[in-house]
C-alpha cells in the first residue's frame, strides 16, 4: 500500500535525491522509520542547521536536497540555512515532523509551541524564505506534496512540506504519472523573433564577450553555455557566485569579473565589448565589486533562467538553455574567430621553505593541488579571496555562498558535497572563524565515511573584519583551537589524518600526504599572519574602510562580512 511517507519518498527520489539529512525528533520519528525501510539514506547532522547547510551543498550538485527537522525549535534551527538556498537559488525540500492533525484541530498546547493554539505560525514564518510551502492534509496530500515539489524544481528555490504524525502511514494514490511534466517546446515565433533582434545586435560585433554567472548552473544550462563559447570561441569571464561555471583551463577563459576590482585585462573584455552576452547573472555588492560593474549600455544581451532582454525588447519564457542555442547558431554562422584574451602563465610564488606561511604561498600551492574534477568548497571570507583567482582544471565545481555569506557554511556544505559526489574530490578552504560555527560536523563528516580534504585558515580571528575596518579592538579575535586536534575529538579516528603546518615546506608535505590518502579525512591547519590578506581582499576591502573618501554606503559592505 502506498502511504503519504512512501509517496513523499518516491517524489524526492524523482527529484534526483538520495540522501535526506537532517536530526531525529519525536514528530518525524514515524517518517524516519518509513525512509529507513526505503532507499532513501538518512545522515543524521549534529543540529537541524548544519543539516539545511549540508542539502544546500548536496543540491548544488544533484540538483536537489532534503533536509528532516522537526516542528518549531527543528525548523528554526534550520531557517538560516534554509533562508541562504533562497537568496542563491538552491532547491532545498524542507519536510517538517508536525503534531498530529487532531493536536492542530484542537489548538491544544503541545511541546515545540508558544502553547496558544497557534500551528501556522511557523508556516507562516517560511513565507519569506521558500518559494512555496504546504500543511499536509489526509483529503490532498497527494496532489498538495506534488505543487510544492514542483515549485521547487521549477523555481530553484526552498520549500516547506508539514507531514503532521497522524498522516504518516495514512493512504495515498500511487504516482500515476511523472512528478516533472515534459518541457513544452518554445513556440517558433518566439524563437524567430529573438534570433532575429540578437542577429541584429551581433551582426556588427568585433569584440563580443561572455559574462557568465551561477544561475547558468543552477538552471541546467552549462552545457549550452559551454556549446555558446565554443562557438565562437568568445572569451568568457564569470562573477564571484558564478566561479567554476565556464572552463577556466580554456583559452577563452577571461577571468573573474567583480567591477573596478576586476584584473585589468579582465575589466576590458567585459566593459569594452560591443556585444556583451550576460548568461544567469546576479548584481549584487559581493558579485560586482560593490556595484562598481560597467556593462555597455545597450548592446547587451540580458539571458535570464526563463526570460531573455535585447535592449528593450524582452522574451519572456524562453528558457536559457533554448535562448543560448539560438545564440549559438548566431555565432557559429558568423565564421568569425573573434580575439581571445591573452592567458599569463601562472606564476609560481617563490617561498623560502622554512620561512612562515603566506596568503600568497598558501594560494599557489593550493591551485597546483586542485585536479580535475574535483569540488572545491570555500568559505566567504579571506578563504575565498584567497582561491578566486586561482585557475581551476576543467569539470572542477566550485561551491560558495557569495551572496548570503553565512559564517560556517561551507563545513557542513562539504558533507553534502562528499555525500552527493562520493566519487569525486572534495576540497574545503575554510577560516578558522567559521569553522568555530559548524566545527561539529567533522564527526558527521567521519561518521558517513566522508573523506575531503580540510585546509583550515589559522589566522587568528576574523581577518577579512580586520581588512575592511583596521583596529586593535578585540572583538575580532577568537578562542585559539587546537584544530588540527579537531577530527580526533570527533570521534573520526584513523580515518581522519591532521597535519599542523607553518611553513610552505611543510604544507607541500601534508599536501603530498593528503595524495596518498584519497580514502581518509584530511584535515590541514595552516598558520597564517593575522594581518596577511589575499591580494584580491586587501584591494577590496580598502574601499570600504570607515572615514575613505568616497567610500561606499553602509548598506553596499560587500559580501563576506559577518552580518
Amino acid at each position: 500500500m502506498t502511504t503519504v511517507a512512501t509517496r513523499l519518498i518516491a517524489r524526492l527520489r524523482e527529484l534526483g535525491v538520495e540522501d535526506l539529512f537532517g536530526v531525529p525528533a519525536d514528530y518525524n520519528l514515524a517518517f524516519l522509520d518509513e525512509v529507513y525501510a526505503s532507499e532513501l539514506r538518512f545522515v543524521g547532522t549534529c543540529n537541524e542547521l548544519g543539516a539545511a547547510y549540508a542539502a544546500d551543498g548536496y543540491a548544488r550538485l544533484r540538483g536537489a536536497g532534503a533536509v528532516l527537522t522537526t516542528f518549531g525549535v527543528g525548523e528554526l534551527s534550520a531557517v538560516n540555512g534554509i533562508g541562504g538556498a533562497y537568496a542563491e537559488s538552491v532547491p532545498v525540500v524542507e519536510i517538517v515532523g508536525a503534531p498530529s492533525t487532531r493536536a492542530a484541530d484542537a489548538r491544544l498546547p503541545m511541546h515545540h509551541t508558544m502553547a496558544d493554539g497557534d500551528f501556522g505560525r511557523f508556516e507562516r514564518l517560511h513565507a519569506e524564505v521558500t518559494c512555496d510551502r504546504v500543511t499536509l492534509t489526509a483529503e490532498h496530500a497527494a496532489e498538495e506534496m506534488d505543487r510544492v515539489l514542483r515549485s521547487c524544481w521549477e523555481h530553484k528555490r526552498p520549500v516547506r512540506i508539514a507531514l503532521p504524525t497522524d498522516l504518516v502511514h495514512a493512504p495515498a494514490p500511487a504516482p500515476d504519472e511523472p512528478l516533472l511534466p515534459e518541457v513544452a517546446p518554445v513556440p517558433p515565433h518566439l524563437l524567430a523573433g529573438f534570433r532575429a533582434v540578437a542577429a541584429g545586435l551581433l551582426a556588427g560585433a568585433v569584440r563580443p564577450a561572455v559574462l557568465a554567472d551561477h544561475l547558468a548552473e543552477r538552471h541546467g544550462a552549462h552545457e549550452a553555455l559551454a556549446d555558446l563559447v565554443a562557438a565562437g570561441p568568445l572569451p568568457a569571464a564569470a562573477m564571484n557566485m558564478g566561479k567554476g561555471v565556464v572552463d577556466e583551463s580554456a583559452p577563452t577563459f577571461a577571468g573573474m569579473y567583480v567591477g573596478a576590482a576586476s584584473a585589468p585585462g579582465t575589466r576590458a573584455v567585459v566593459e569594452q565589448a560591443d556585444c556583451l552576452i550576460t548568461v544567469g547573472v546576479l548584481i549584487s555588492d559581493g558579485n560586482s565589486g560593490g556595484f562598481t560593474h560597467a556593462f555597455p549600455a545597450g548592446r547587451t544581451i540580458e539571458v535570464g533562467a526563463s526570460e531573455t532582454r535585447v535592449g528593450d525588447a524582452v522574451f519572456r519564457d524562453l528558457p536559457m538553455a533554448e535562448a543560448l542555442a539560438v545564440l549559438t547558431g548566431i555565432v557559429r554562422d558568423a565564421a568569425v574567430r573573434f580575439p581571445l584574451p591573452e592567458q599569463p602563465p601562472r606564476a609560481r610564488v617563490d617561498a623560502e621553505p622554512h620561512a612562515p606561511l603566506t596568503q600568497a604561498a598558501l594560494g599557489d600551492r593550493f591551485a597546483a593541488f586542485v585536479r580535475p574534477g574535483d569540488v572545491v568548497v570555500v568559505e566567504q571570507g579571506t578563504a575565498f579571496f584567497g582561491v578566486v583567482d586561482t585557475r581551476m582544471p576543467p569539470g572542477v565545481t566550485v561551491v560558495s555562498q557569495v551572496l548570503w555569506s553565512s559564517i560556517g557554511y561551507t563545513l557542513p556544505a562539504a558533507l553534502g558535497t562528499c555525500v552527493a559526489a562520493p566519487d569525486r574530490r572534495t576540497l574545503l578552504v575554510i577560516g578558522d572563524g567559521s569553522l568555530q560555527l559548524t566545527a561539529q560536523e567533522l564527526g558527521t563528516m567521519a561518521r558517513a565515511g566522508a573523506a575531503p580534504v580540510v585546509l583550515v585558515l589559522n589566522n587568528g580571528g576574523y581577518t577579512i573584519e580586520r581588512a575592511i575596518h583596521p583596529t586593535d579592538a578585540p572583538y575580532n579575535d577568537i578562542a585559539p583551537w587546537r584544530y588540527a586536534d579537531l577530527p580526533a575529538a570527533f570521534g573520526a579516528g584513523d580515518r581522519a589524518l591532521s597535519r599542523r603546518v607553518t611553513t610552505a615546506a611543510q604544507l607541500d608535505a601534508a599536501l603530498a600526504e593528503a595524495d596518498r590518502n584519497p580514502d581518509r579525512m584530511v584535515l590541514i591547519e595552516a598558520v597564517l599572519g593575522p594581518e596577511d590578506y589575499p591580494g584580491r581582499l586587501a584591494a577590496i576591502a580598502a574601499k570600504y574602510r570607515p572615514g575613505t573618501a568616497g567610500r561606499t554606503p553602509a548598506a553596499q559592505v560587500p559580501a563576506g562580512t559577518r552580518r
